[in-house]
């Protein structure tokens, strides 16, 4: 096992009702922004519980956040920040919305001219504008973590950031606001969250035991509460599973002692750039040809996840290795994801070879958990998950 430093400051306020404490984690002299996105929450109540818990409070409203959080939208609610002296924000959505609002977080307290060098240099912000979150659709895990994604459609680009500075205050995570949410994003969700899991377990052997058995575990629950999920969203003890295995993939406890590989969402990031692509469906179209195409460097792990999640215990090393790779794409094909770039674009020519320009313009090189794929290696990635 690595050394490593360990330090999650977000409290988290879990189950029914939650949303109503609201107003025992923020400060009762804050100048809040709420922000949201499309309008989902004023169908489906959280909007006016958010506003009830907030009585009281000076409060602004951003609303219109996308799916793949704008930068152009975001500076826009920045200047609300500014001019309206805003001293607390609170992110009500999904992982979208609370990577926008990281975001204005580290913009608001940067120096610099142009906030979109907090992405393109990575810089790590120390500080940032206090927020909280109410989660409403899981998947990215953002409600607990430090990291950010954004996307530019102007340069058709998609970069991320991360930061102690950047962590969420507190997280009301109510199970009960899975109900309303579509097929189509609740499968996303599940996609997202065990492909975050791989990105931190599907490397080598490192013995690391608790790591693995945890990231183990976080499969398993998945795999088993998600026929349950897409078939009654409402299911209030499926959907407190769900939620809950969503945040635990991403909110650093599974990384800690391990090396990590985050290729799969290097790559997928590209093709939600370039053809928008749902996120979490462009880690189900790279996973088989990455894990492919860097086989043997990864077979050890794979065959323990072919074991442990998939009960797979016949054949050799490579044999299960194998398996393990096909149990993943039956497991994203059975919600309904499918997993050929093909299958989403019929402009797919030419995208692996734009991806690994990007990354060439970028200097973006050395990814994997041995930091040995080129961007040519990508190249070949993206070829093979046409």
């Amino acid at each position: 096992m690595k050394n490593f430093e360990f330090k999650n400051p977000t409290k988290i306020l879990f189950g029914k009702d939650q949303i109503q404490k609201l107003s025992q984690e923020i400060p009762q002299d804050a100048n809040i922004l709420l922000l949201y996105g499309g309008g989902s929450i004023k169908k489906n109540g959280i909007y006016e519980q958010v506003k009830t818990a907030l009585e009281g409070y000076n409060l602004e409203e951003f609303g219109g956040i996308p799916a793949n959080p704008e930068y152009d939208v975001l500076m826009e609610a920045l200047k609300v920040v500014k001019e309206k002296n805003i001293t607390f924000m609170l992110a009500v959505g999904g992982g979208s919305v609370i990577d926008g609002v990281k975001f204005i977080s580290a913009a608001a307290l940067y120096d610099g001219e142009d906030p979109w060098n907090i992405l393109v240099e990575k810089i790590m912000p120390e500080k940032g504008l206090p927020f909280g979150t109410v989660l409403t659709l899981p998947a990215t895990g953002s409600e607990m973590n430090s990291a950010s994604v954004i996307t530019r459609s102007a340069t058709k680009e998609k970069l991320a950031f991360s930061g102690p500075g950047v962590f969420p205050v507190f997280s009301v995570l109510d199970p009960s606001v899975v109900a309303s949410i579509p097929e189509r994003q609740i499968a996303n969700g599940l996609a997202d969250a065990f492909t975050h899991v791989l990105e931190q377990y599907m490397t080598y052997p490192i013995d690391a035991l608790l790591q693995d058995r945890m990231a183990e575990s976080v499969m398993q629950t998945l795999i088993e509460i998600a026929p349950a999920i897409m078939k009654d969203p409402s299911d209030y003890q499926a959907a407190a599973n769900f939620m809950w295995s969503c945040t635990m993939a991403l909110n650093g406890t599974i990384r800690v002692g391990v090396p990590t590989d985050w290729a799969i969402h290097m790559m997928g990031h590209e093709l939600t750039a370039l053809f928008g692509i749902d996120h979490a469906r462009t880690l189900a179209i790279i996973a088989e040809s990455h894990y492919t195409y860097n086989f043997e460097s990864k077979k050890e792990k794979l065959a323990q996840y072919a074991e442990r999640v998939w009960n797979i215990t016949e054949g050799s090393i490579k044999e299960k290795a194998k398996a393990g790779i096909q149990k993943t794409i039956e497991f994203y094909q059975s919600l309904g994801i499918k997993t050929r770039l093909s299958d989403y674009t019929s402009n797919y020519k030419g995208a692996a070879s734009e991806v690994a320009r990007r990354f060439e313009e970028r200097g973006v090189s050395g990814l994997g958990e041995h930091r040995n794929l080129t961007p040519a290696d990508t190249e070949k990635i993206v070829e093979m998950a046409y």
